[in-house]
């Protein structure tokens, strides 16, 4: 049996979810031979206590005596503010680090940090966790596969119930960087090309509070891709009717829709149609249980050498530069080309 350690900084929303889903990865990597234990730390220690104490996981008051205290890798589960320093933590301390998109504050801030862990040598695996649902996954397959043919049009959908709480948008970076990154990332990992413009546009006919920090709650963005190939990405913060995730391909021989299925946030407007009949998800944890867990019994994987890094820190970047052109083309009303640099180490131009 190999025994691998984790741990885990920062158990707020998201990290309480990473805290219970390793608590059940051995349920997945014991008949492998795996045995993962966890060991978790943040600012807010009686919380922090209790949710080591309910899953039965070990909590360290700081996160340099839980490394001290003997890790095989670093969850980072904390605010975007401080991904740059802790991911240079456990780098410095020898240990792969999964953490949770994005890398830093901005692309600006990510480029030192894509340096400093290609010059040290780390391992760092980032959190686009809709690179592990089977709808991608089968998606990329057939496509790769030729299945589709060659894509003429992508419209990829993001929308969820109700809006997060208001203080949580005022530091996310709007909602093109907190939300849309993920379409942008799944389709660049699709298509394998780059998205080389953007325009986009935004409306906000919800809490006026939102757009009171600077942030709008439902947007579109065209993109252009570098073979000329266009795409839609929408979302919003107010989708009623459940939480929303698809991404619609439609090539020359085929077309494929990731996330239609019995629990799809939607309704048939013809006659006779009872399709799909099934309750709605509420939240994207609900939405992406599976690939949530998928992504870090990866990760243990990557610890033990045994795959390859599933999603890079320059990919992450890749996607947070289309982010960024996104949120500049929403605030000046113009098309905006992608800023794409030689320091996204890996990543294609």
């Amino acid at each position: 049996m190999k025994d691998v350690t984790l741990g885990l900084v920062g158990v707020g929303r998201i990290g309480v979810m990473h805290a219970n889903n390793i608590s059940a990865l051995n349920h997945v990597l014991n008949p492998q031979g795996i045995n993962v234990r966890l060991k978790l730390t943040d600012v807010a220690a009686d919380h922090a206590r209790s949710v080591a104490s309910g899953i039965g996981a070990e909590f360290l008051p700081s996160v340099q005596e839980l490394i001290a205290s003997g890790v095989d890798g670093l969850v980072v589960a904390t605010g975007t503010g401080t991904h740059p320093d802790l991911i240079r933590t456990g780098v410095d301390a020898g240990i792969p680090v999964f953490c949770e998109k994005p890398v830093a504050m901005n692309v600006a801030d990510s480029a030192p940090v894509l340096d400093y862990i290609r010059d040290n040598g780390g391992t760092v695996q980032i959190g686009h966790q809709r690179r592990f649902d089977a709808g991608y996954l089968e998606a990329k397959r057939s496509f790769e596969a030729g299945e589709l043919g060659w894509i003429h049009s992508l419209r990829a959908v993001t929308c969820d119930m109700t809006p997060p709480p208001v203080e949580f948008l005022a530091g996310s970076g709007g909602l093109f960087r907190d939300c849309s990154v993920h379409d942008f990332d799944i389709l660049r990992w699709l298509t394998g090309r780059e998205i080389v413009e953007v325009y986009a546009k935004g409306s906000n006919n919800g809490d006026p509070a939102i757009g009171e920090v600077g942030d709008v709650d439902t947007a579109l963005a065209l993109v252009t891709f570098d073979d000329g190939t266009l795409g839609t990405v929408s979302a919003s913060r107010y989708n009623g009717a459940g939480h929303d995730v698809r991404l619609e391909i439609q090539g020359s021989a085929g077309s494929l829709l990731v996330g239609l299925d019995e629990k799809s946030a939607l309704a048939s407007a013809e006659a006779g149609v009872m399709f799909p009949s099934g309750e709605s998800h509420r939240t994207f944890a609900e939405r992406f249980d599976q690939a949530y867990r998928s992504e870090l019994a990866a990760f243990v994987e990557l610890i033990l050498g045994e795959r390859d890094n599933p999603c890079t820190p320059e990919d992450a970047v890749a996607a947070s530069r289309v982010a960024d052109a996104a949120q500049e083309s929403l605030e000046t009303g113009l098309p905006v080309r992608v800023a794409l640099s030689a320091r996204d180490h890996g990543s294609r131009s």
